[in-house]
């Protein structure tokens, strides 16, 4: 099948992915994973650098057996643009071949010099890699590569097994464009697997090869018609068995092995097929002793009725005791006759040629004792390396459990359930792991037994096996459930609900971490009827153990987290005052790798203005979460100080860099944790003018959804990210209609490194573009539509609508610097509090005034502006084009001044100096009681006033 067009799909999947998209759907699944993989070990597209081996065994035993594969390959492909590569176990290159010679110079070193490493924790998602992590033919095409260098190529590869141990020795890989990707080359690369595997084995014990040589030497010696002359099963790939049917019958025939006895049995093959296994004994010159297995077919009259490949790849001679796969569900083994269909079908082992003209081959042979425990310990092996690859891939303490229950079944067990101590689920060590148990995973090949339900605390006897062997420290064997009265007295009914099932076994195994039960596994069996033994006792004690250490982990991952995560939430704002000037929605979010240093903040300001402020600290973990902390509380006390933008940035600077340099003076020999540095946007919003001056420190700009619906995001001066020092930061102004919403926020929001930043900012600019939506409303909308599922980092958001005051609640007189003309702003300001319904505000008022004009007639500058804003509060300005501000002090009794500012103290619940690039402004805000939401009476006490004498 031509696969060119192929490339178009997985190049846009790639891309979803790698922006955080979900792909499930469009991938493949050993695709999908590699990738995940890849992504979870910090790997690049554009890097993936590769290492390079020089301890190469290029003189070994499978560069001997390949060689001569390797050599008629590069004759096969003469003339086409494929390479050919063989890598040893580890994924280095020992052997390439080239179909044309002008390859060798036209492709990168990595490509045509051996050594270089392809496994997948350096290369990400590529042929050699992919095949030594799935343990089985791949294939990879164009934009499924994960680096950036192979997506116009694609590639098939297969491991090469030591037949006699199952290991991988290494892997056969074959390189080519994607216009001659071709089905038949998976084919040609798996009989040339099975050729290496076949020479590999030539290369095999001297025992291994006496009993060959010594079944070899007895079908030499059988009838005429038994066999070929030389004993290779030629017949067996033209009576059609493929490569699917022969695994399953030399997982089968190592099972024979084991049992050392002689036997028949019926193996059924895919499609209603059944092939005779006969066990026949051999015994070498020398005296070893063995058994060979065969496969008895029918007829060749009478073929499999199955659809053969073009090239179907011959039985693999293999004499081996050990082969991979899941015990037989059954067998006939032992000395008496065999069973009626195998002597209709076959021949016993040694009698003669098999009846009606049917075929046989060698499958499998080897020693008995050997075979036996060699199957069992690959088996045992394979599921333990297979373990500690997919145990533990979270740090989430429920799924981490569920994986070592699909870890078990069905290789182990049928049922797993697995019950943690509430405190664990929680993050906290268990302080009595017998109780309080919560049964968190029940998982079996089948849905239907009446378990426990998963979700439910669990209350246990202490005669259950689960109890006795958390007690103890050890597993418990129960062969026999039956006759396991502790088991049974936990639920007698329950318990027979469960023999009706079948379950007949139970290993109870405590997952111990530290020397601290966490909880307990149990394993059930119902399938096979033979009971669990110490076999399995001692498998399961090894997949519990290395689960526990897991759990463990992810357990005191969840600690941490959710430390911090309280942490990081009580620094954060929980709400925020009442103002007649924005009205706002936040949103936060943490990061599903952990809590960042996102932060956010609205923050009254003299005179009816707010400011808001979006920051986002570098790391995750505590010590970001602590520094977030700092600034903000920092941030609201620069805030305090009517600071400009810029100016407030200026100082936040400042900090971070002194908070870098303390820490690092603390120890200096200390592995510190660092502030890299934090990037800020702060905004301030004045109602009066409708008017927006911000600047930011290394932070995304703000969008600005106008009451049209238009979109904009500000061209705001970037400025440095904080913490570098020395750098200006610059403002920018905006008029800002009424009924504008100001959005800002992190880039969590727009996504993770990886995905592309326009895109982003475009599904942003659709997410807002609906003026009149509330801000909660578009809080939602913009995390439903833009923010990833599961962000990378955290996601702070502010939303705020922008209110203008009201003209006619602002009065504004200027005034020459002439203390004559005090006495007529008092009563100006006295006729505007009437108009406004505040004359019992009005003393209080004057006196304000009063103080604070004639200081800036006798100490200021003109010209001189009063100005009154009626918000929620009253507010009385005074500015001047004098920088000098006024201070403070208490006036002894002898002194004849001094009491006027300190008057203002007492009359107001607030006042201070703002600079302005004109000069300053002297302002003082006084509470108004607001009875049912509307302006009232204000109430002042002049007890605390000294006499002024």
């Amino acid at each position: 099948m031509g696969l060119a067009g192929m490339d178009l799909g997985p190049a846009l999947a790639r891309d979803q992915f790698l922006r955080g998209e979900p792909v499930e759907a469009t991938v493949r699944g050993s695709i999908l994973t590699s990738w995940q993989r890849s992504r979870s070990l910090g790997l690049a597209p554009e890097g993936c650098e590769l290492p390079f081996q020089q301890d190469l065994d290029l003189d070994g035993r499978l560069v001997r057996a390949a060689v001569p594969v390797l050599d008629r390959l590069q004759a096969r492909f003469e003339g086409r643009t494929v390479n050919v590569s063989l890598a040893d176990g580890r994924g280095a290159v020992l052997q390439r071949r080239f179909g044309t010679a002008s390859m060798v110079r036209q492709l990168p070193p990595i490509q045509t010099v051996p050594g270089f490493v392809f496994a997948e924790q350096f290369g990400g998602t590529n042929g050699i890699g992919l095949a030594l992590a799935e343990r089985k033919l791949i294939n990879v095409y164009g934009a499924e590569h994960f680096a950036e260098r192979a997506q116009s190529n694609a590639c098939s590869a297969i491991p090469i097994r030591d037949l006699l141990s199952g290991r991988i020795e290494g892997i056969l890989c074959f390189g080519y464009p994607m216009a001659d990707a071709d089905s038949a080359l998976n084919t040609l690369i798996r009989r040339a697997a099975e050729v290496i595997e076949r020479r590999l084995l030539e290369q095999s014990s001297t025992r291994e090869r006496a009993l060959l040589e010594a079944y070899l030497e007895a079908r030499r010696h059988a009838p005429a018609g038994a066999a070929p002359d030389n004993g290779q099963p030629a017949e067996l790939a033209a009576s059609g068995l493929d490569w699917r049917d022969q695994m399953i019958l030399k997982e089968r025939a190592g099972d024979l092995i084991s049992a050392a006895q002689r036997a028949a049995v019926e193996v059924p093959l895919p499609g209603g097929r059944h092939v005779t296994l006969l066990s026949r004994p051999v015994t070498s010159p020398s005296g070893v002793e063995g058994v060979a297995i065969e496969a008895i077919l029918p007829s060749s009259r009478q073929p499999l009725a199955v659809p053969t490949e073009a090239e179907a790849p011959p039985l693999t001679l293999a004499p081996t005791a050990a082969a991979p796969g899941s015990p037989p569900e059954s067998a006939a083994a032992g000395p008496g006759p065999l069973p009626a269909r195998a002597a209709a079908t076959g021949h016993v082992p040694g009698t003669g040629p098999p009846a009606g003209g049917a075929t046989s081959g060698l499958v499998l042979v080897g020693e008995p004792g050997v075979g036996k425990y060699a199957v069992a310990a690959r088996r045992r092996l394979e599921l333990l390396s297979e373990a500690s690859t997919r145990i533990g891939t979270t740090l989430d303490v429920s799924r981490t459990a569920r994986e070592l229950a699909e870890m078990a079944v069905p290789r182990l067990a049928d049922y797993v359930t697995i019950d943690l101590s509430e405190a664990v689920l929680r993050g906290e060590e268990p302080s009595d792991p017998c109780t309080g148990l919560h049964r968190t995973v029940v998982h079996g090949y089948r849905d239907d037994c009446p378990f426990y339900p998963a979700g439910e605390p669990v209350d246990l006897r202490a005669s259950t096996p689960q109890l006795r062997c958390l007690a103890a420290g050890q597993p418990v064997l129960e062969p026999d459930l039956r006759a396991a009265p502790g088991w049974i007295a936990q639920d007698p009914v329950a318990a027979q609900r469960l023999l009706d099932h079948h379950v007949h076994s139970l290993i109870a195994v405590p997952l111990l971490a530290r020397g601290i039960a966490l909880g307990v596994a149990s394993f059930y069996r119902s399938r096979d009827p033979a009971p669990f033994g110490d076999d399995d006792r001692s498998l399961a004690l090894e997949l519990a153990t290395r689960a526990a250490i897991c759990i463990d982990n992810a357990r005191r991952y969840t600690r941490e987290h959710t430390m911090v995560v309280a942490l990081q939430r009580s620094l954060l704002p929980h709400s925020f005052p009442e103002l007649n000037a924005v009205e706002v929605a936040h949103r936060y979010l943490p990061a599903a790798s952990g809590v960042g240093g996102d932060w956010f903040d609205v923050i009254p300001l003299s005179s009816s203005r707010v400011a808001l402020v979006v920051g986002d600290v570098v790391g995750h973990g505590m010590h970001a979460a602590a520094t977030m902390g700092r600034l903000r509380t920092a941030a609201r006390n620069f805030a305090e100080l009517d600071l400009a933008p810029d100016e407030v940035l200026t100082h936040l600077d400042n900090l971070v860099g002194r908070l870098d340099r303390d820490e690092g003076h603390e120890d200096p020999t200390a592995d510190r944790t660092g502030i890299i540095g934090a990037t800020c946007l702060y905004t301030i919003y004045d109602p009066t003018s409708q008017q927006c001056v911000m600047a930011r420190a290394g932070h995304p700009p703000p969008a600005l959804v106008h009451p049209d619906g238009a979109v904009t995001f500000p061209d705001l001066p970037a400025g440095p990210p904080l913490g570098l020092g020395g750098l200006p930061f610059e403002t920018a102004a905006f008029d800002l209609p009424e009924g504008s919403q100001l959005v800002l926020y992190t880039d969590g929001v727009l996504g993770h490194r990886h995905r592309d930043v326009d895109t982003a900012l475009d599904r942003l600019r659709r997410a807002l573009a609906q003026p009149s939506r509330p801000p909660e409303e578009t809080c939602e909308a913009v995390l439903r539509t833009v923010a990833p599922h599961h962000p990378d980092d955290d996601i702070a958001l502010l939303v705020a609508r922008t209110h203008a005051l009201d003209a006619q609640r602002i009065a504004t007189w200027d005034l020459p610097a002439d203390p004559a003309l005090v006495s007529g702003i008092r009563a100006a300001v006295t006729r505007q509090l009437s108009a406004w319904g505040l004359d019992e505000v009005a003393f209080a008022t004057e006196l304000l005034l009063s103080e604070l004009v004639t200081n800036a007639i006798r100490y200021g500058t003109g010209p001189i502006q009063v100005r009154l804003l009626y918000d929620r509060t009253l507010t009385c300005e005074v500015s001047d084009a004098s920088s000098t501000a006024p201070h403070l002090r208490r006036a002894a009794t002898t002194d004849e001044g001094g009491r006027g500012l300190f008057l203002v103290a007492q009359l107001t619940q607030a006042w201070g100096t703002r600079y302005t690039t004109q000069g300053k402004v002297i302002w003082a805000e006084c509470a108004l009681e607001i009875p049912g939401g509307k302006p009232g009476t204000v109430e002042f006490s002049f007890d605390d006033i000294p006499a002024i004498s």
